[in-house]
């Protein structure tokens, strides 16, 4: 099995274009499930509808979330279809579980007062603090994923049209438009502290955000950033770059902007990923009419 799972994980790397990240969530959940297998003393070639019941017990009596639940099935789903399709197997018996439906949690996001709070903080005197803007002002601008960020090239920036190529999830590319204050904190960047990096350290580099060493940087080393731009700013809560995301959507509704168009520059395969983007917007709108209506007794 051991063998498999290693050549699975190398075709979603290398025919698949996952990222990293992903693939190891992959090999997180498939070894767990083999882990299962062990302990029950069953071939993973024999697995079948029951079993997998009996298996999705176990995960319930641990009490897991039904979103980390449906993801431990997808990723065996998708294990499973590689071995059928390899002719391992007659059948994939995941096809037949039925996904348990996901928890619908409405996304956080910041303010505008929080947002200018956060992008003043840096210190835009210094290269890294050039750096640490401009990734705030590209995550706000444009709503792409850390991981879509980080792989940025200088290419891929059409500076008169004010857009970026963005290479996203399945390989699947798009165009992000970006605005003003964007390509004010791009130009920044470029004609200074980018350029004192890269001469501090004597390299070169093909991406757009570079860490201190003039190198490409790494997602968990953006993460590190807002994390500390955030505590700096001593705003009282955790915000991610996945949070500036969800705020990128928010507002974007907030001011009327239609979900289709939402949907496509947040590189969403599925209208169903941003739909939850309305429930925070119609949350607001009743906040408004409660605040706001002069016959309302609440």
């Amino acid at each position: 099995m051991d063998i498999k799972i290693k050549d699975f994980l190398d075709y979603l790397l290398n025919e698949k274009k996952y990222s990293a990240h992903t693939s190891k969530n992959y090999e997180i959940d498939i070894l767990e499930f083999k882990s299962y297998l062990n302990k029950e003393m069953v071939d993973y070639l024999s697995v079948d509808y029951d079993f997998i019941k009996g298996y999705l017990m176990e995960l319930y009596n641990r009490k897991l979330s039904r979103n980390t639940v449906a993801r431990k099935l997808s990723s065996l789903r998708s294990f499973y279809k590689y071995l059928f399709n390899n002719n391992l197997i007659k059948t994939n018996p995941f096809k037949y579980v039925s996904t348990p439906k996901k928890e619908k949690k409405l996304p956080k996001y910041l303010g505008i007062e929080e947002l200018e709070i956060i992008f003043n903080t840096p210190d835009i005197n210094t290269p890294l603090g050039q750096r640490n803007r401009l990734i705030l002002e590209m995550l706000y601008a444009t709503g792409i994923r850390v991981s879509e960020l980080v792989n940025i090239k200088l290419s891929d920036i059409d500076f008169f049209r004010k857009e970026i190529k963005i290479l996203g999830k399945g390989n699947k590319e798009r165009i992000d438009p970006f605005g003003d204050y964007c390509l004010e904190a791009i130009n920044m960047f470029l004609e200074d502290g980018r350029k004192k990096i890269l001469e501090k350290h004597h390299v070169t580099c093909d991406y757009l955000i570079i860490n201190e060493r003039g190198k490409q940087i790494t997602t968990r080393g953006v993460e590190k950033i807002i994390s500390d731009t955030v505590k700096k700013a001593a705003l009282k809560k955790h915000v991610s770059p996945h949070m500036l995301r969800h705020t990128f959507a928010t507002h974007l509704l907030n001011e009327g902007c239609d979900i289709r168009s939402v949907q496509e520059l947040l590189g969403h395969e599925s209208l169903e990923s941003t739909q939850i983007y309305t429930h925070v917007s119609n949350e607001r709108l009743r906040a408004v009419y409660l605040n706001c209506h002069p016959r309302n007794k609440e």
